[in-house]
């Protein structure tokens, strides 16, 4: 009997972004990450919450701002700052597409950590902040949603 392969590598969401913020065009992204990063992200000890991108035209770079990557102990004094600006990798043309595509009033922000590969990987999406009543909507659509996968289940 064959073993079932479990995927033992987290994946980090930013679920207050996708309640947030109304996201448009998304873009997956490499990120520059050093070793005690990378085995705490593998832990997942990550907080996505608090991050924003910054798009920079000339030269096209992409940095990700305000993302708590928890300490690794065994690294000690070696260790890194756990919440420091890191850059994205992106092709140019993608990191130009996108500083060309924002306007006022819209940020870049992360929505998902995940592994693809042994590579870590950034979703980033340019959101539009909703406004109060936006965020009421999508909670009764989700809400109706619910319901309906509830009555359904029990229909069957």
């Amino acid at each position: 009997m064959p073993k079932k392969e479990s995927n033992p590598l987290p994946v980090i969401e930013n679920r207050k972004a996708r309640h947030d913020y109304a996201i448009g065009e998304t873009l997956e992204c490499g990120i520059v990450l050093t070793g005690s990063e990378i085995k705490v992200v593998r832990e997942g000890k990550v907080s996505l919450t608090e991050g924003f991108c910054r798009v920079t035209e000339l030269p096209p770079t992409l940095t990700l701002h305000q993302v708590n990557i928890g300490e690794y102990r065994p690294a000690g004094a070696l260790g890194h700052k756990p919440v420091r600006s890191r850059t994205l990798l992106a092709h140019k043309g993608e990191i130009t597409r996108f500083a060309r595509r924002m306007t006022k009033g819209m940020t870049i922000v992360p929505l998902k950590m995940y592994f693809k590969g042994p590579w870590a990987k950034v979703l980033i999406g340019i959101g539009t902040g909703k406004k109060a009543h936006d965020k009421r909507e999508s909670m009764k659509l989700k809400d109706a949603k619910r319901e309906m996968q509830r009555a359904m289940s029990r229909r069957v």
